[in-house]
């Protein structure tokens, strides 16, 4: 069976990401995990994938990935250590360094955007560039839109923008969970929302919003609760420490905060799904180390940078080329929490 990087990762019981700075010997990680890492690698004879054959399209030499920092939101100083961002740089590094390319990681400043740009000599020597623009306003997008050559965005999305955009269809899976969740029979439902405010979660209150309309269920505001997004522990709710009129199942809009429920209400001896069902949004690796296993929508993160990466080697090939937004759907994940 062919080795991916995922298996090495496994077996060094390191990240994706560290095997992929170790092998495109990139700092990041220690000289410890450094030779963990070659070591599995020596042991089981693998290798990387090879450069493009002679006659095929001509790839890019390099892509800049860059992350655009906010302190107060989600891409905050501990970005590195969220689930979705392994998989985005081993799978970016990946796909770019099989055909001899080289990904480079720009960390620019949400405050000071325009000056970071201007100063940073990796972004004005690179000829592409993958944004990743979760926590980005329309404004800041066509500011970066205007000032990087061949920028793609992905993890959000604006229509009256004209830029490249690879995102999930954020309204399309929570729109699902709803029609799922009443389809189980539940009718008290209760909602967890963000309170950091993306656009990302906007569309996903929209697609739940949506599938409660078409079954004629009302969520009352008491079973309305705002938690953050990232953090896996706190303190529950009030209406959640009450042992009386709870609702029947809760959606959360993503899994930190589902994983947080759940383990609180565990806790407290609530019983899950038998007295309150839950359900989350992005299907990260914790979802399957809790009990029970959290029921979810996936979000196909590999998906979505290789089609950021199609859609850039186009653009960049391309000098007629006209901005494209694409969305990728997302899938029912059923576990035993719903």
């Amino acid at each position: 069976m062919e080795l991916k990087m995922s298996d090495i990762a496994k077996m060094a019981g390191v990240s994706k990401a560290a095997v992929s700075f170790a092998l495109n010997d990139k700092p990041g990680v220690s000289e410890e995990t450094r030779k963990k890492i070659f070591k599995v690698i020596k042991e089981q004879g693998y290798e990387p994938l090879r450069k493009h054959k002679k006659g095929s399209v001509r790839k890019l030499a390099s892509i800049s990935l860059v992350i655009i920092q906010d302190r107060t939101g989600m891409m905050n100083r501990s970005y590195a250590s969220l689930p979705f961002f392994d998989t985005l740089v081993s799978t970016l590094s990946q796909n770019v360094g099989g055909f001899g390319g080289q990904v480079q990681i720009v960390n620019l400043d949400i405050r000071h955007v325009r000056d970071d740009i201007a100063n940073n000599k990796v972004l004005k020597d690179s000829k592409a560039s993958i944004v990743l623009a979760t926590d980005l306003n329309q404004r800041q997008i066509e500011i970066l839109n205007n000032r990087l050559r061949n920028a793609v965005f992905i993890d959000n999305y604006f229509e009256n923008v004209a830029a490249d955009f690879v995102s999930i269809d954020n309204f399309q899976g929570a729109y699902q969970a709803g029609k799922y969740i009443a389809k189980q029979g539940y009718r008290r439902i209760g909602y967890v929302a963000s309170n950091h405010i993306i656009s990302n979660f906007l569309q996903r209150r929209a697609g739940f919003r949506q599938a409660m309309k078409e079954v004629n269920i009302k969520i009352p505001p008491e079973f309305v609760i705002s938690l953050n997004p990232t953090e896996l522990r706190g303190t529950l709710p009030d209406i959640l420490k009450r042992k009386q009129n709870l609702p029947e199942a809760i959606f959360c809009e993503d899994d930190y905060m589902a994983l947080r429920l759940l383990k609180e209400l565990t806790r407290q001896g609530v019983k899950i799904p038998d007295d309150i069902a839950v359900m989350g949004f992005d299907d990260i690796f914790e979802d399957t180390m809790v009990t029970p296993e959290l029921t979810t929508i996936r979000v196909p993160i590999t998906q979505i940078v290789m089609q950021a990466i199609n859609q850039l080697q186009s653009k960049v090939a391309d000098h007629d080329w006209l901005p494209q937004k694409c969305f990728i759907s997302t899938k029912l994940i059923k576990r035993e929490s719903l």
